[in-house]
């Protein structure tokens, strides 16, 4: 039986992984950040290894040439070994964006942006695995930035960016601090949901809480407007019921003050294993001079994306409301 180059890229960094784990008494996701990057330098980093595991890992190594593999199947076989390695180690904020999730923002980035190359920036890239599945569906130059808190996701996106060949800038840091980067054309995210725990901090935000802890996901947004250029575009994946929780009034006095919603695209229900958990794509543009609100939103109740009839249905109707709204 033949094996996928997913499949085999999958078994050289899960078997590579464990023997590392074994070796540097380290969990399953530090030895995948070595091995990844040991794949990438062509070479073996890590200098307390015996003699016997040095030559174990060359041997590995030796069986893939990664040049001879599309950035997506690099992507796909390195999320699947990240994901095995999150089971054994969960943390809630780390699930990671399905792939078709993923695709559909992809999609809808090259749809709204026209320019050629432009900045775009993930605030919560955690493993890159979001921008770098859109990435790979932009036939653009796209000069690309993510922040994430957690110094091993980090470690694990600057792997998966030099494996698949992206020039990403990565900072290990506290997306709601004060971010020292220069204006981008566009951002991505799957917002983190939850309550933010600096209240100082937050105390900077429009959107913070007048009492309690305040949201996480609404800062996010706001933090990722202050850093949008006038004109550009935010993709957020935001829970359902972003318009319905108990801060949700300050969150539309916000949205009419500083952007437009030129889209709310909803996932089905069935596409989560609770009903709480389910999410939509809200498209966002930064009020500015000549910014004109679309004649009306882009409202899509997404069907099953396995089902290809009602997807081409949707995406012929996407395509009449760019046509119609875009021009």
């Amino acid at each position: 039986m033949k094996i996928s180059p997913v499949e085999q890229l999958f078994t050289i960094f899960n078997e590579t992984a464990i023997v590392l784990q074994e070796e540097l008494y380290c969990t399953y996701l530090e030895a995948l950040a070595e091995t990844g990057e040991n794949l990438f330098q062509g070479s073996i980093l890590q200098e307390e290894l015996s003699e016997i595991t040095v030559k174990r890992l060359k041997k590995h190594y030796q069986e893939i040439h990664l040049e001879k593999y599309t950035n997506e199947e690099i992507r796909k076989a390195y999320q699947l070994v990240i994901l095995k390695g999150m089971k054994e180690n969960v943390q809630p904020n780390h699930q990671m964006t399905p792939d078709s999730v993923g695709m559909l923002v992809g999609y809808l980035v090259e749809k709204f942006m026209k320019q050629s190359d432009f900045r775009l920036f993930d605030p919560a890239v955690g493993t890159g695995n979001l921008l770098t599945t859109v990435l790979n569906q932009l036939h653009k130059k796209v000069d690309s930035i993510g922040v994430d808190i957690d110094d091993l996701l980090i470690k694990l996106a600057y792997v998966n960016a030099n494996l698949q060949e992206h020039p990403i800038q990565l900072y290990n840091q506290d997306s709601l601090e004060p971010l020292f980067i220069d204006p981008v054309d566009a951002v991505i995210s799957d917002l983190p949901v939850g309550y933010y725990p600096n209240d100082v901090r937050a105390s900077d935000y429009q959107l913070k809480a007048n009492d309690g802890h305040s949201y996480a996901h609404h800062l996010f947004i706001e933090q990722s407007v202050r850093h949008t250029r006038q004109g550009g575009y935010l993709f957020f994946i935001i829970p359902n019921g972003l318009f319905e929780s108990d801060q949700a009034s300050q969150l539309r006095e916000y949205f009419k003050e500083n952007v437009i919603i030129q889209g709310l695209l909803q996932f089905p229900t069935s596409m989560f294993k609770n009903k709480n958990a389910a999410k939509s794509i809200l498209v966002l543009q930064k009020k500015g001079e000549n910014v004109q609100p679309p004649k009306q939103a882009l409202l899509v109740d997404l069907p099953n994306l396995s089902n290809a009839v009602e997807m081409d249905r949707i995406l012929t109707k996407i395509e009449k409301w760019f046509q119609e709204n875009k021009r």
